[in-house]
């Protein structure tokens, strides 16, 4: 996140949870501003109407950014993330939310540019789990 607020081309904006994230995010779109929201993996559950509702049925195009915690190739994995981990893809299949799985950085500019591109082509939130490498 440093690299982050040091670029003056992001602006940063702290949440106290992730629906409300989702919200800003919407706004920010709707507003001709293309938004992107970090979150744990139990934040996908956490915004999942948000997500329903501004994302799926207003059709306001957003990145998310996922850290996946508790998949098989968490490299911290503890009970604490498995169950949510477990959970993480079955609630964005049910979300009807496309995702991709990122064990690696490679290529990884390409592939957020590709999301990025769907996004907007399909008016819809796009999520980008990160895990393996992402997690050590």
């Amino acid at each position: 996140m440093p690299l982050l607020r040091e670029d003056p081309s992001f602006m940063l904006v702290p949440v106290a949870n992730e629906a409300e994230g989702v919200s800003i995010a919407a706004g920010a779109s709707l507003g001709g501003r293309p938004a992107a929201v970090y979150m744990e993996g139990s934040g996908v559950y956490i915004s999942s109407y948000n997500l329903l509702v501004l994302g799926k049925r207003l059709g306001v195009p957003m990145l998310l950014l996922v850290a996946y915690y508790g998949s098989i190739l968490d490299k911290r994995n503890s009970f604490l993330y498995a169950f949510p981990g477990i959970h993480l893809i079955p609630i964005l299949q049910s979300l009807d939310i496309q995702y991709e799985v990122f064990q690696s950085g490679d290529s990884l500019e390409d592939k957020i540019k590709g999301a990025v591109k769907m996004m907007h082509a399909i008016k819809q939130p796009v999520a980008l789990l990160f895990t393996g490498a992402f997690t050590a």
